[in-house]
């Protein structure tokens, strides 16, 4: 097994990447960590193959974390994930080590595809001492596979999904089902649909707004881009 800490400042985040780790065999979720302390002492402890870690954390961010693992001699690996994708970034995370880099909001298929070219990066690398130049090749092809495009379920439109899903991700706050709709250009009933499939997906949060008398409204706010939004940096 390829033991896990996911690292995220966000609760209800960490919890959804905890849950799509989890889904996928070989693996396993060995601990959450919610700032950066938390997860150099989690590595610390020993134990962790693999981080998942958030750019965006509140004592330090994860790119100083990395390279502060490096200094120390921790050779844990690292995936990043972040909503941040600018290439200066990109270019010092893979300077210092990641791995890999994920941009928010994804879905369970993205998440796949990263551990599983992980795995198949490890499982030949351990298969023998020496590799030949077309072993090389292959290692760091399937480390660096792209992420597949996410079909939808049948009955949703990839085009509409996506629209929502940047709606939502751009807002800065929680956004009601009328609202989705009127900055989307569909229907209500259709905005309300896909909202309620992303939420079940893990991408998509609800937020419930209490205002006069009756019940609360639900409110949807972007599961992957609610931390980043904390952040200015």
């Amino acid at each position: 097994m390829i033991d896990v800490l996911v690292v995220d400042d966000d609760f209800y985040v960490a919890e959804v990447n905890a849950g799509y780790v989890s889904r996928i065999p070989g693996f396993r979720v060995v601990g959450r960590a919610h700032t950066a302390a938390d997860a150099l002492a989690a590595v610390e402890r020993g134990g962790i193959d693999l981080m998942l870690l958030d750019h965006y954390l509140p004592d330090e961010d994860g790119l100083h974390l990395v390279r502060r693992l490096r200094r120390l001699g921790h050779e844990t690996d690292v995936i990043m994930i972040s909503a941040a994708h600018g290439a200066e970034l990109v270019r010092s995370a893979l300077r210092n080590g990641v791995l890999q880099y994920l941009v928010k909001p994804f879905g369970f298929p993205a998440l796949q595809a990263k551990l599983t070219s992980y795995a198949q990066m490890r499982s030949r690398m351990d298969r023998c001492d020496t590799l030949a130049q077309g072993e090389v090749d292959e290692i760091f092809g399937a480390l660096h596979a792209p992420v597949p495009a996410e079909v939808p379920p049948k009955g949703y439109s990839a085009a509409t999904t996506e629209r929502i899903r940047d709606v939502l991700l751009r807002a800065g706050k929680a956004l009601s089902a009328q609202e989705v709709a009127d900055l989307t250009g569909v229907s209500r009933s259709t905005a309300q649909r896909y909202l309620k499939h992303l939420q079940e997906r893990g991408t998509v949060q609800l937020a419930l707004k209490y205002g006069g008398a009756g019940r609360p409204e639900h409110h949807y706010e972007s599961a992957h881009g609610a931390a980043s939004r904390t952040h200015p940096h």
